[in-house]
Formats: structure tokens, sequence, C-alpha cells
């Protein structure tokens, strides 16, 4: 009896897979239209990417080539990385005293495009795409599109609005997935004092003055009105973020002067120092306190200091992925002492009245162009629409992390309701002053930042107006960033591209 039990495990284990087996390759074949590659023919895809290494050339792999493969097993691919984390990890100096030169990411990238051996795809990040597309460095995709009928027209406006808006009205690439955020509100806050929740497509200044509606009660006990983003910053942190919504820079494009003494800088200061000061955003004060009952009563935080999470914060910015927290929480309401589930839902992040249908928190990170000097154009494009096909959205939906930008297949989580579309109706802003080579190639302009701040405590504890502080910011500043660069300085080395699953 027992054998014949393992006989039919057995059986059922091999049946669940063959059966398994069997709807995966029913699934490559609708991707492709039934039509693998007949050409026995083998042929190399050369991919290229940012960083590559031995980190994230296996899952970038997993995530968008092997499946590829499996439906065409005489194309092989490539990776190739434009730069490599681990040269500059492990990698020794001749000289100890002389640090490593940091180089430059576009120009590498472009380097891996334009030489003896130039990749046939890229994937790029979306601040680079206007620049790619400006340098001719990428074919319209456009012509393709059309000839094989390629259907976009259920991709959402965040994402083929964005790719168009940095192509003058053209597609040079695209991105199966997007990352995006929106403003989640408390319902029950608003609706325990009356007043109408956040709406779509409102200012900031709107948002502003319901956060100060809803701020209520005292001491431990205080709601606040709006925060940032999830996790509480200082004063000068908030700042930077909203000057950054309304795409104030702080340096010139060459990073030689400082940009901060104007009336926009101005309104953003006494904005965010007046928000501050009424408490309609968490201070630090508050949290100092907080954390202070929170060590004496033992230490236990199940919401790590999140205050949305706690019910005392009536909204916060925060990336699409926060619904998992907010549905990881609410799911054991009951093993969490006095706490009541967060009804909860979202609307598009405040936007600036000069933009108003474009918001900073959005990243089209895997955006998949063919290179203009491309060696294997015709592959190339078939990856780029097997990667962006409807099949391959409906696969990719069930991710926690990044949204599809196929709508069909863009739903709320599992037994949710909210409005999702609230992070998909704003595109992309535009880059503006290329900030990492700045900092990468002039160190001196991180101290320049630092003034910034010192001047903004001296503004915030009233020892300055406004004004007055941002003139000092610029005179400071401006001084440091004409010092000469010491032998040996490097700027930041910038971070790898990450790919979220």
């Amino acid at each position: 009896m027992r054998n014949n039990g393992n006989a039919g495990s057995r059986f059922s284990k091999w049946t669940k897979v063959s059966l398994t087996l069997a709807l995966l390759v029913g699934l490559l074949s609708a991707c492709t239209g039934g039509s693998g590659t007949s050409d026995a023919e083998n042929r190399v895809l050369r991919i290229g990417v940012l960083y590559g290494g031995s980190d994230n050339e296996p899952y970038f792999r997993q995530q968008y080539t092997d499946m590829f493969e499996m439906q065409n097993p005489n194309i092989s691919f490539e990776i190739v990385g434009a730069m490599s984390y681990d040269d500059h990890r492990f990698q020794q100096p001749d000289n100890p005293d002389k640090p490593q030169e940091q180089p430059d990411p576009y120009e590498k990238m472009k380097e891996m495009m334009t030489g003896q051996n130039p990749v046939d795809v890229v994937v790029l990040d979306y601040n680079m795409l206007r620049r790619f597309t400006q340098d001719n460095l990428l074919q319209p995709l456009d012509p393709m599109i059309k000839q094989d009928k390629f259907d976009l027209s259920d991709y959402v406006p965040t994402v083929i609005d964005g790719i168009k808006s940095a192509g003058d009205n053209n597609i040079f690439a695209l991105t199966p997935t997007f990352t995006s955020a929106a403003l989640y509100y408390n319902k029950k806050i608003f609706a325990d004092l009356g007043v109408e929740p956040p709406t779509d497509m409102m200012q900031w200044q709107d948002v502003f003055n319901k956060a100060r509606q809803v701020a209520s009660g005292e001491g431990a006990d205080r709601k606040f009105g709006f925060s940032f983003n999830r996790w509480n910053s200082d004063a000068f942190s908030d700042s930077q973020t909203y000057a950054r919504s309304l795409q104030l820079k702080t340096f010139d494009e060459a990073g030689k002067k400082m940009l901060v003494n104007s009336d926009q800088w101005e309104q953003v200061w006494n904005t965010v120092r007046d928000l501050h000061k009424e408490e309609v955003v968490p201070n630090q004060e508050f949290m100092t306190k907080m954390y202070e009952k929170m060590n004496s009563e033992g230490g236990n935080d199940p919401f790590y200091g999140d205050l949305f999470l706690k019910g005392q914060l009536a909204m916060v910015v925060n990336e699409s992925y926060y619904v998992n927290e907010i549905k990881r929480v609410n799911d054991n309401a009951g093993s969490i002492k006095n706490f009541e589930p967060i009804d909860w839902d979202v609307v598009t992040v405040p936007t600036d009245p000069a933009n108003p249908g474009a918001a900073s928190n959005i990243g089209l990170s895997q955006l998949m162009g063919i290179n203009t000097k491309a060696q294997n154009a015709k592959d190339a494009w078939e990856f780029i629409k097997f990667s962006n096909s409807k099949e391959w959205a409906k696969l990719k939906s069930r991710s926690n992390y990044e949204l599809v930008a196929r709508k069909e297949f863009l739903k709320p989580q599992a037994g949710l309701n909210y409005n999702i579309d609230a992070f998909t109706l704003l595109k992309p802003l535009p880059p503006t002053v290329d900030e990492e080579k700045i900092f990468r190639e002039n160190p001196n302009a991180g101290e320049a930042q630092y003034v910034g701040n010192e001047m903004f405590q001296e503004f915030l504890a009233g020892k300055k107006e406004a004004r007055e502080a941002l003139a000092e910011w610029e005179t400071r500043g401006n001084a440091i960033l004409e010092k000469p660069i010491p032998e040996g300085s490097v700027g930041i080395m910038p971070r790898p591209m990450t790919y979220n699953n």
C-alpha cells in the first residue's frame, strides 16, 4: 500500500509539472503570436544596461530574457554593463592617496552603444531618454509599431505620455512596468471633522490648506494633516522635496553657480516653515517625544514610527507598494493592541500649477530602446515587443512592487478597493539639472549644499528671514563652488540600477 501511495504521489507530481510546462509553452506562443523563429542560425542579442555584474545580470535575465530564450532557442543574450559597481568596490588604486575618478554614466552608456561591438538593445532610465534621442542614439520605434500593428492603446498615460514627451511626441523606447506615487489619505479623519477629502489633480497649496483643516489634537494625541513622505524627516529635507516637485534648481547646469536666491525658493522655505511651526506636518520635537515615550514603555512599535499607519496622519505621499504595508497591518489588526484598521484611499500627488499634469514621483527605469547602430535590430524589436506584450503584462501584474504599463492588467490588489487610477494619470516631470553629474564632478557641491541646511536652521529658529538666509546660502555657496578641487577628491559614485520584482 505504501509503495502504491508513493507511486501515486510521484505520478501526481510529474502530472502537475507537465501541465505547468504545457501552460508555459502556451503563454510563450501567445506572446509571440505563435510564430517562433524558424531560422536555425544561432544569433546573439546584446543588451546594454547601466550596471552589469554578478548581482544584476542573473536577476535581469530571470525577469526579462529567460522566457524569450525558451521560445527562441537559437537566440542567446549577452548582457553588457556600461559600468560595474564591483570595479569600484574591489579595485585598488595605484596611488592610495588619489581615489578613483568616478565615470560619467551617460558617457559610459554612449561608449557602449557606439564602440566597435555596439549593443542592440539598451535599457535606460527616464532621465537619460531625452538626451539619448537628441544625440540620435536610439531608433524611433513608431515605424515598427505601425508596421506590426503593435497595440499601445491601453498603455496608461503616465507611461506613454511620459515617453512621448521625452521624444518630441515620438516613441524611442518602451517599458512594461513603472513605479508611481499617490497621496494616501485617512478617510475617517476627514469624515470625523466633516471635511471633504482630497481629490485627483489637486495643487500643492490646496493640499496644504486641506491639511490645516484636519490637523487637530494636542500632545501625544496630535493628528497631523500632511507629510511629504512616510518616514518623518527634518524641515530642511521637506523643503528640498517640495522644491524638487516644483523643479527648482539649486545649481546651474555647470554646477558653478547657486540658483537659490529667488522668489520661488523664498516661497518654498516660508511654506515649509509655517507647516512645521503650526504642527500641520510632524515636526522633530513631536517625533522625539514619541520615541522617548515608546522607549519608556518597552520600545515596541509595530508601526516603526509610521504615523499614517498609527492613525495620526491625514495625508501622506508614498509609493504604490505602500499598499502592501497598509494591507499587512490591517490584516493583522486583531493582534495589535488598541488598533483600529485604517480606512483609506488615494488620489494623485499634488501638482505644481506650472506643470499640472506631471509629477516628480514617477519612475520609468526599465525603458528599452534599439541602438541606432544595432547589428541585430530585427531581434531587438522582437524582444521589445515580447517584453511589452499583453501576455507578459498579465504575468507581471502579480508583482507587489511595480505597476504594469497596460491598463487592462492594472488592478487593485485582491480584496481591496481603491482609486488605482491615481497612480496612472500624471506623467513624469522632465529632468532639469543633472545634480548627480554636478556632485560627481565637483566634490565642493556637497559642502555648498550643507550650507543650505545651516541657513535653514537659522531661518527656522527666527534668526533670519527666508530671503536673507537664501542670499547668504547663495554667496557662501558660490564661494565654495569656485574653490579649487583638491587633488584626489572624488564626487558621488552613482548607485547601481536595481530591478524590483
